[in-house]
């Protein structure tokens, strides 16, 4: 690619980003769409560079105990379609739980030691809540942040809340 077309490339790129795209109706920021972060994401996997486009999650998460998180992550859609998704499974099993579900609900709403778990209604006997509590640390949706206290991921809670919100009908 020469130097004249990798400019009216950038200069396609940056009036995209700008909303300055003549005729095709963008706002003129990003953040005055309802679809600010797919217009963005278009951006970034423009025509020629990713065949398939692909996907963006982010958040920004503060939780009750006033932990706060921000997170994004965009992946191209080939990389997802061409990944064995049986590596996945132990993942989506580990959610697939209620009691598991509900553990990850009290130790984000600061419950976090197992006698804290235990004392709760519902979740059964103390092996049982290790039992559970090691299902979701093996499949990376928990894990120990010293003196027996649980803790999700910093990496790990905007996606889970992903898999929340996609869940719902």
């Amino acid at each position: 690619m020469d130097l004249e077309d990798r400019v009216a490339e950038l200069e396609r790129r940056l009036a995209a980003l700008e909303g300055a795209d003549r005729g095709g109706g963008r706002a003129a920021h990003p953040e005055d769409s309802d679809f600010w972060a797919l217009e963005g994401l278009k951006a970034k996997f423009a025509e020629g560079e990713v065949a398939h486009g692909g996907v963006l999650f982010t958040g920004a998460v503060r939780l009750p105990t006033g932990e706060r998180y921000e997170w994004q992550q965009s992946l191209p859609t080939d990389a997802l379609l061409g990944e064995d998704w049986s590596d996945v499974a132990e993942s989506f099993a580990a959610l697939g739980h209620s009691v598991r579900m509900r553990l990850l609900r009290e130790i984000l709403d600061g419950r976090r030691t197992v006698a804290e778990l235990a004392a709760l209604d519902g979740l059964g006997t103390t092996g049982q809540v290790y039992h559970h509590l090691r299902q979701l640390t093996s499949a990376g949706w928990l894990h120990v942040a010293g003196r027996g206290r649980y803790q999700v991921p910093p990496g790990r809670m905007v996606p889970l809340l992903v898999v929340l919100a996609a869940s719902r009908p």
